[in-house]
């Protein structure tokens, strides 16, 4: 040692500049999240040759249609050039139809078609009863607490996502 008062860490784990991935929350919640829609998407994806982000698209429509790109950006999370391609991708496929919207014309409102409608009345069950495999080993006091605490992460999230919270104006 060289006599400072600096203290060198006697391992790893005790140091604090080193991220511990495997105990961080972000990057669990990515992770667990990853592998949840890993493993959806190979079960619809053969059956029906969507992707995660257009699987995610027909699901908002056929919860919320009709509605704007921007309105699936807000509820799935999904960046706006990734929202673009899937609809792009199943507008060209006959899944989505683009129309107008009377009080704004730069924001199309996005219904599925009949078509698309199919698909998505087809994959809810399958897309049901993968959840109820995902958690079967939950008890539904779990259940319920893990939604709650899913809820309330996605709220903060979104509270520390704004300019103020990142000191801006």
């Amino acid at each position: 040692m060289d006599g400072s008062s600096a203290r060198e860490p006697e391992s790893a784990e005790d140091d604090p500049e080193i991220l511990h991935l495997e105990a961080f929350l972000p990057y669990r919640l990515s992770v667990a999240s990853n592998l949840v829609s890993r493993a959806f998407a190979r079960r619809y994806q053969s059956a029906f040759g969507l992707s995660i982000p257009e699987w995610r698209v027909i699901a908002v429509l056929g919860r919320f249609a009709p509605a704007p790109s921007q309105e699936i950006c807000e509820r799935t999370a999904m960046d706006k050039a990734k929202v673009s391609r899937a609809v792009t991708r199943l507008v060209a496929s006959g899944l989505v139809v683009r129309g107008e919207n009377p009080q704004d014309q730069r924001r199309n409102r996005l219904t599925l078609s009949r078509k698309g409608l199919g698909i998505y009345r087809r994959i809810v069950p399958l897309t049901l009863e993968l959840q109820s495999e995902l958690v079967a080993g939950l008890a539904p006091a779990e259940l319920a607490e893990l939604n709650r605490i899913l809820r309330l992460l996605a709220e903060r999230a979104k509270s520390l996502d704004t300019p103020l919270a990142a000191g801006q104006s």
